[in-house]
Protein backbone atom coordinates (compact mmCIF):
# COMPACT_ATOMS: atom_id res chain seq x y z
CA UNK A 1 0.00 0.00 0.00
CA UNK A 2 2.91 2.45 0.63
CA UNK A 3 6.52 2.68 1.29
CA UNK A 4 8.07 4.63 3.98
CA UNK A 5 11.93 5.49 4.33
CA UNK A 6 14.84 6.47 6.18
CA UNK A 7 18.71 6.88 5.36
CA UNK A 8 21.03 6.16 8.18
CA UNK A 9 24.31 7.72 7.63
CA UNK A 10 27.40 6.99 9.59
CA UNK A 11 31.16 7.72 8.81
CA UNK A 12 34.27 6.34 11.01
CA UNK A 13 35.65 8.98 12.17
CA UNK A 14 38.16 6.89 14.31
CA UNK A 15 41.44 5.61 13.08
CA UNK A 16 40.14 1.94 13.67
CA UNK A 17 37.79 0.20 14.79
CA UNK A 18 38.36 -0.65 18.71
CA UNK A 19 34.90 -1.80 20.54
CA UNK A 20 35.49 0.49 23.24
CA UNK A 21 35.53 3.59 21.02
CA UNK A 22 34.44 3.46 17.82
CA UNK A 23 31.89 6.29 17.33
CA UNK A 24 28.02 5.42 17.15
CA UNK A 25 27.07 8.88 16.27
CA UNK A 26 25.59 8.52 13.24
CA UNK A 27 22.03 10.37 11.28
CA UNK A 28 18.43 9.30 10.72
CA UNK A 29 17.41 11.29 6.91
CA UNK A 30 13.36 11.20 6.19
CA UNK A 31 12.02 11.86 2.77
CA UNK A 32 10.99 15.71 2.89
CA UNK A 33 14.01 16.88 4.91
CA UNK A 34 14.33 16.24 8.56
CA UNK A 35 17.14 15.00 10.20
CA UNK A 36 17.70 13.05 13.41
CA UNK A 37 21.12 12.84 14.90
CA UNK A 38 21.28 9.43 16.62
CA UNK A 39 24.11 7.24 18.51
CA UNK A 40 23.61 4.07 20.90
CA UNK A 41 21.83 4.42 24.07
CA UNK A 42 24.45 5.76 26.84
CA UNK A 43 24.50 2.72 28.48
CA UNK A 44 26.19 1.37 25.65
CA UNK A 45 28.81 4.17 24.28
CA UNK A 46 26.20 6.02 22.50
CA UNK A 47 26.63 10.09 22.08
CA UNK A 48 24.89 12.45 24.55
CA UNK A 49 21.82 14.38 23.43
CA UNK A 50 21.44 11.64 20.62
CA UNK A 51 18.06 9.55 20.70
CA UNK A 52 18.85 5.94 20.35
CA UNK A 53 17.12 3.40 18.46
CA UNK A 54 14.96 2.18 21.52
CA UNK A 55 14.06 5.37 22.19
CA UNK A 56 13.23 5.64 18.49
CA UNK A 57 10.94 2.61 18.94
CA UNK A 58 9.10 4.00 21.73
CA UNK A 59 8.52 6.93 19.96
CA UNK A 60 7.31 6.00 17.05
CA UNK A 61 4.64 3.24 19.11
CA UNK A 62 3.45 6.44 21.24
CA UNK A 63 3.06 8.87 18.24
CA UNK A 64 1.01 5.88 16.20
CA UNK A 65 -1.21 5.44 18.76
CA UNK A 66 -1.86 9.40 19.88
CA UNK A 67 -2.29 9.77 15.57
CA UNK A 68 -4.61 6.52 15.30
CA UNK A 69 -6.45 8.13 18.75
CA UNK A 70 -6.97 11.28 17.58
CA UNK A 71 -8.62 9.61 14.32
CA UNK A 72 -10.83 7.48 15.98
CA UNK A 73 -11.30 10.57 18.03
CA UNK A 74 -12.40 13.22 14.91
CA UNK A 75 -15.00 9.89 12.91
CA UNK A 76 -16.49 10.12 16.10
CA UNK A 77 -16.97 13.93 16.49
CA UNK A 78 -15.08 14.37 19.59
CA UNK A 79 -12.46 17.42 19.98
CA UNK A 80 -9.27 16.58 21.55
CA UNK A 81 -7.93 19.52 22.88
CA UNK A 82 -4.17 17.98 23.76
CA UNK A 83 -2.67 15.07 24.06
CA UNK A 84 0.73 14.10 26.21
CA UNK A 85 2.14 10.90 26.65
CA UNK A 86 5.33 9.77 28.76
CA UNK A 87 5.52 6.57 27.21
CA UNK A 88 8.16 3.91 28.51
CA UNK A 89 10.29 0.87 26.76
CA UNK A 90 11.53 -1.92 28.94
CA UNK A 91 14.57 -3.22 27.78
CA UNK A 92 15.14 -6.45 28.96
CA UNK A 93 15.39 -10.25 28.32
CA UNK A 94 13.15 -11.79 26.25
CA UNK A 95 12.04 -15.83 26.60
CA UNK A 96 15.25 -16.64 24.80
CA UNK A 97 17.44 -14.48 27.02
CA UNK A 98 18.24 -12.04 24.27
CA UNK A 99 17.83 -8.50 25.05
CA UNK A 100 14.61 -6.86 23.28
CA UNK A 101 12.37 -3.75 24.05
CA UNK A 102 9.76 -6.59 25.44
CA UNK A 103 7.19 -4.26 26.40
CA UNK A 104 6.13 -0.54 25.71
CA UNK A 105 3.47 1.04 28.16
CA UNK A 106 1.79 4.25 26.72
CA UNK A 107 0.62 7.00 29.53
CA UNK A 108 -1.31 8.86 27.38
CA UNK A 109 -3.63 11.96 29.05
CA UNK A 110 -5.83 13.48 26.92
CA UNK A 111 -7.86 16.76 27.52
CA UNK A 112 -11.08 16.73 25.30
CA UNK A 113 -12.74 20.41 24.61
CA UNK A 114 -15.10 21.37 26.97
CA UNK A 115 -18.19 20.40 24.68
CA UNK A 116 -17.07 16.71 24.13
CA UNK A 117 -18.21 14.51 26.95
CA UNK A 118 -16.10 11.21 27.51
CA UNK A 119 -15.99 9.01 30.74
CA UNK A 120 -13.73 6.37 31.48
CA UNK A 121 -15.51 3.97 29.75
CA UNK A 122 -15.87 5.70 26.36
CA UNK A 123 -12.08 6.69 26.71
CA UNK A 124 -10.59 3.37 27.27
CA UNK A 125 -12.59 2.42 24.17
CA UNK A 126 -11.05 4.84 22.06
CA UNK A 127 -7.53 3.26 23.19
CA UNK A 128 -8.69 -0.17 22.22
CA UNK A 129 -9.67 0.95 19.08
CA UNK A 130 -6.50 3.19 18.44
CA UNK A 131 -4.22 0.11 19.23
CA UNK A 132 -6.58 -2.41 17.63
CA UNK A 133 -5.28 -0.05 14.19
CA UNK A 134 -2.22 1.42 15.18
CA UNK A 135 0.39 0.27 12.13
CA UNK A 136 3.30 0.17 14.97
CA UNK A 137 1.33 -1.88 17.04
CA UNK A 138 0.69 -4.55 14.50
CA UNK A 139 3.99 -4.47 13.58
CA UNK A 140 6.22 -5.46 16.56
CA UNK A 141 6.71 -8.32 18.77
CA UNK A 142 6.70 -6.44 22.27
CA UNK A 143 3.54 -5.93 24.07
CA UNK A 144 2.61 -2.63 24.23
CA UNK A 145 -0.41 -1.58 26.82
CA UNK A 146 -1.64 1.76 27.22
CA UNK A 147 -2.27 3.19 31.32
CA UNK A 148 -4.65 5.80 31.89
CA UNK A 149 -5.68 7.61 34.65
Amino acid sequence: MSEHTAVIRWQNTASGMDPETYPRDHRWEFEGGPVVSASAAPAYRGGAGCVDPEEGLVAAASSCHMLTFLAVAAKRRLVVQSYVDQAVGYLEKDAEGRLAITRIELRPVVTFAGGSQVGAEDLQRLHEAAHRNCFIASSIRASITVKTG
